[in-house]
């Protein structure tokens, strides 16, 4: 059964109208304006719906200042004022990396991060509680708020063991603040508690002693948010721990960095020792600043931006949910080994009853980046190991790792587990047992340091912050892309990139792990013969919205010299939801860019540290590292074909890796009609989920259809919306992580679409169509008579296959580039696009945390849209839409027509009835058509009547006042 195509066209213009029921209201009010624009139909208690996506993606950006200085030899066992003292005068030097408020005086955010100062403590130490744990703790100013809130903290604390000893208000000075920082200035307080007396005191159960106050801290915010005591409704008076912990502290606040120590009188405090200090000086652009967010934070300081952030969060959670500890466990958060197994195998991020949840999307990326960090480092991971891990540098082909292959086998190993935390970063860190800094793998922010003869190490984000003797620095240096260095704050021992990394990665044999149970898949040659004749291959390509410009634009440009086709900036034509001609979901799509990276990445240039790499299978925990972890199938690139689909099957053997893989249709049958598509996504989703409970770890999704008849009495679920509703469902269910999915797919030509998928939870894409249609092209004789000709270089179907997938992977880099990622691994779940004219059906099924400003289409209507591409019974050729170049009367509307812009210089006098070539300066008025009223008049009438192509073609003005004269004006 085929539908016609132009019922189909009636149906979807008429649903796009109905979901486009716009109501604009402006009233105008003297005094004070008023206006309200309300898109689509608000549900009771809504006063907007919509959704302008994570404030960390839209909304909040950084570029700061920060640095660390660290002696470990000088001092006693609790170090010296002077490191904090150097630390307080290179922030004060930091200030033109960070920015104040509208008062001038008021600041972004300055912070610091020390030893514990247990001098400047010693009326809360004992013999029998030398090193207590101390929180610094920001809590309301209002005092009968406080008192409750201080009473729950107690609470809790008791209720787990720690024996509280005391609070302290820290001495402050608010008249140093502005007026903006001291309006919403928190009361300051230090809490002290001791060990739970079943921990003893030694390295090992001062391991346990931090998990257990980090779990503490995670159970308070629980108990204040049940009480509506975490903050008040408006954010205001929230209550946030800086620090908790036996090793650190954190004295930070919304000042400028000179401000600091005169508002925190304990910093000028001579008993205030320490090893080393952390400072930050933060900039922070397109938000306002808080208190909670000045930084260091609780483990990381951070200069940069995650640009992989929605993806990570994502696939925190996905990791969270897949962990098999139950709920049960949470009750003890005090035995050495059971806090230990609650941070490796427990859902910290599902149980709100119990614990705060490790990530958020309403937190900053340094914040979410912070909590990963902290939890890792509350596993067994040290913190240059987690950081390794998180933030990875560019180890394949890397000249200066070639004498260490342990390094490489590390990445390779931890590449397969953690998508990287992509983006231009200085991270400086300390979990109490060592100090050290390290840079993104592109090295997009600056970093050196010095030592000088009395041990003291100096990292700075630049050079001069701290007055340094020449005659005693003995060694220097800057960090290059991806490099790290580290201190022990033990022995004070400096290791630098390769010390640290070799260190760290001979710790467990990754090389032998990934030989014995890695598979990869290397790009394989292509096969030649076809899957279709031509009349099928044609049907096809209609079906799947595929028109004569995708062929003699894309494919000709990407088959015959392995480039993406070369468009112009702009483009006129209709959005897809308010086209007449039917588009693909990925229309409905726009591609985000990153707002602050700067250099931008440049993929031609810097290919080096860029990859499109893939693994399929199931990923072991990140916290507990084993053998298990390298059993995963590497791809080479993203975009399989036919013979690398085979390779990846003939894994399923158990000689050859045993890895289970199973293939769900997205077909479902044409007569099931527009509400088809939900009960097929669901099928599909409730399929996936019991083949990955049952041991699939390669799923594949799938459209092909086997022949002509298939295709005559089948649709299917677009495989955007197919792979989305199918990783969602997966992380959900706490499955996603023991699988890899594969989208096979006729729907998938162009690079945009392929970022789509992999955006949306793809590990890979078999573009079956795609490649049938290159060597239908290559075999088409207009196409051979070019290479003859010397129009198009000459191939063989091998090779234009090749550089078809050439032109897709490039094309990929470029877009990871201008959003200043380098791995697609990182890209992945990522969400980085914005939906316009999506409804929330469709969102929530497939694009959940999507930026959606509008809503839209749902479900039925996307179902309609794709039956509308099918072709009539006796079509023998693909639609030619126009989508990028105008097609007279058949083709898609235009906003900028030739006929329009005639009209127009018609009107305002500048059509010209000669050329220059004949003679215009003797023509009167040099042959220009005088100025027409008349056709000014037909210009502004076309313009009214012209079909819906832009967002501002729904609005319209309305005023209660008369339109002013333009002599007036």
């Amino acid at each position: 059964m085929r539908l016609p195509q132009a019922a189909m066209m009636a149906v979807i213009a008429a649903s796009a109208a109905s979901a486009f029921q716009t109501h604009i209201s402006r009233p105008h009010v003297v005094g004070s304006s008023t206006t309200s624009l309300n898109a689509f139909h608000l549900k009771e208690g809504e006063t907007r719906n919509m959704f302008e996506g994570p404030a960390p993606l839209v909304k909040e950006r950084d570029a700061c200042g920060v640095g660390f200085i660290a002696n470990t030899q000088s001092g006693d066992e609790f170090g010296t004022h002077k490191v904090l003292s150097q630390g307080l005068h290179a922030l004060d030097c930091m200030e033109h990396r960070g920015a104040c408020g509208g008062d001038g005086i008021s600041g972004d955010g300055a912070g610091i991060m020390t030893q514990i100062p247990w001098k400047l403590f010693a009326d809360y130490r004992s013999d029998g509680c030398p090193q207590p744990g101390v929180g610094q703790v920001f809590l309301p100013q209002e005092e009968a708020r406080r008192n409750e809130v201080k009473e729950v903290i107690e609470k809790v604390c008791e209720a787990n063991e720690l024996e509280f000893l005391g609070w302290r208000e820290v001495p402050v000075d608010p008249s140093t603040l502005g007026p903006q920082a001291r309006e919403v200035v928190p009361s300051m307080w230090q809490m002290f508690v001791k060990a739970p007396a079943r921990l003893e005191d030694d390295e090992e159960t001062r391991d346990a002693f931090e998990r257990t106050l980090y779990l503490v801290r995670r159970r308070i915010a629980v108990e204040l948010k049940a009480l509506d005591l975490l903050k008040k409704e408006d954010g205001s008076e929230e209550v946030y721990f800086a620090s908790f912990s036996s090793q650190t502290i954190v004295y930070k606040g919304m000042v400028q960095g000179c401000v600091l120590s005169q508002f925190y009188k304990d910093l000028e405090n001579e008993d205030y020792t320490t090893k080393f200090v952390i400072y930050h000086r933060r900039f922070s652009t397109n938000t306002n600043p808080k208190w909670p967010l000045a930084q260091p934070m609780r483990v990381v300081g951070h200069n940069g931006e995650i640009n992989t952030l929605i993806g990570n969060v994502n696939w925190v959670r996905a990791r969270e949910k897949s962990k098999t500890l139950p709920e049960e466990a949470l009750g003890d958060l005090v035995g050495k080994e059971n806090t230990d197994n609650i941070v490796m195998m427990c859902n910290t991020q599902d149980v709100p009853n119990l614990l705060e949840p490790l990530v958020d999307l309403g937190r900053s990326d340094s914040a979410n980046l912070d909590a990963v960090f902290e939890l890792m480092t509350k596993s067994r991971h040290r913190a240059p190991c987690a950081l390794m891990g998180l933030v990875p540098t560019a180890y394949e082909n890397e000249p200066a790792l070639a004498d260490n292959p342990e390094i490489v086998d590390f990445y390779k190993f931890h590449g397969g587990l953690l998508e990287a935390w992509d983006g231009p970063a200085l991270l400086v860190f300390s979990d109490g047992k060592s100090i050290g800094a390290s840079l993104d793998r592109n090295g997009l922010r600056p970093a050196r340091y010095s030592i000088t003869q009395d041990g003291t190490v100096y990292m700075m984000s630049e050079t001069g912050v701290v007055d340094l003797d020449e005659a005693e620095i003995v060694q220097k240096g800057r960090l290059g892309p991806g490099q790290m260095i580290n201190v022990d704050l033990a022995t004070g021992e400096f290791k630098d990139n390769i010390a640290i990394k070799s260190e760290i990665a001979s710790r467990h044999p990754y090389g032998e792990w990934i030989a014995n149970a890695r598979k990869d898949v290397q790009k394989m040659s292509f096969a030649e013969e076809r899957i279709y004749d031509d009349s099928t291959t044609t049907f096809a390509q209609g079906s799947f919205g595929w028109g004569l410009e995708d062929i003699g634009m894309q494919i000709q440009d990407m088959a015959g010299s392995a480039k993406e086709t070369t468009y112009s900036m702009g483009d006129d034509a209709p959005i897809a939801v308010l086209s007449t001609r039917p588009h693909t979901p990925y229309n409905y799509f726009k591609q985000r860019f990153a707002q602050v990276t700067n250099p931008p990445i440049d993929p031609l240039r810097e290919g080096v540290v860029m990859s499109v790499a893939m693994t399929l299978g199931k990923k072991e925990s990140i916290y507990k590292v084993s053998e298990k972890g390298a059993r995963l199938i590497h791809l080479e690139s993203p975009v399989l074909n036919s013979n690398e689909m085979e390779r990846i099957a003939s894994y399923a053997e158990e000689e050859n890796g045993g890895f289970a893989q199973g293939t769900i249709s997205t077909r479902y049958s044409l007569s099931d009609g527009p509400d088809g598509m939900k009960a097929a996504i669901d099928a599909i989703c409730d399929k996936a989920a019991e083949d990955v409970r049952n041991g699939v770890e390669v799923l594949i999704l799938s459209d092909k259809a086997d022949d002509q008849s298939v295709l005559d009495e089948t649709t299917y679920i677009p495989p955007l919306v197919a792979v989305g509703a199918v990783h969602h469902r997966l992380i959900a269910e706490g499955l996603r992580m023991d699988t890899g999915i594969v989208v096979e797919t006729g729907s998938a030509w162009s690079t945009h679409h392929f970022a789509c998928l992999v955006g949306y939870g793809a590990n890979a894409v078999h573009p079956y169509l795609a490649l049938e249609t290159v060597k239908q092209w290559h075999g088409n004789s207009r196409t051979q008579k070019m290479m003859e000709a010397g129009k198009l270089e000459t191939t063989t179907v091998d090779e234009a296959q090749q550089n078809y997938r050439k032109a897709v992977e490039n094309g990929l880099l470029k877009i990871l580039s201008k959003m200043g990622i380098s791995l697609l691994s990182s890209y992945q779940g990522a969400q980085i696009f914005e939906a316009m004219g999506l409804g929330s059906e469709v969102v929530d099924t497939s694009f959940k945390g999507t930026t959606s400003r509008i809503g839209g289409v749902g479900l039925s209507d996307i179902a309609s849209e794709t039956a509308m591409m099918r072709p009539e019974d006796d079509s023998s050729k693909l639609i030619n839409y126009g989508y990028y170049k105008p097609v007279p009367k058949l083709g898609e509307y235009h906003a900028n027509s030739a006929d329009l812009a005639k009209l127009l210089h018609t009107a305002i006098g500048l059509d010209k009835k000669v050329s220059a070539a004949t003679n215009r300066d003797e023509a009167e008025n040099d042959g220009v058509k005088p100025k027409s009223v008349a056709d000014y008049e037909i210009f502004k009438k076309s313009l009214e009547t012209a079909p819906l192509a832009n967002i501002r073609d729904l609005l319209d003005f309305e005023s209660d006042r008369e339109s002013i004269p333009l002599d007036e004006v």
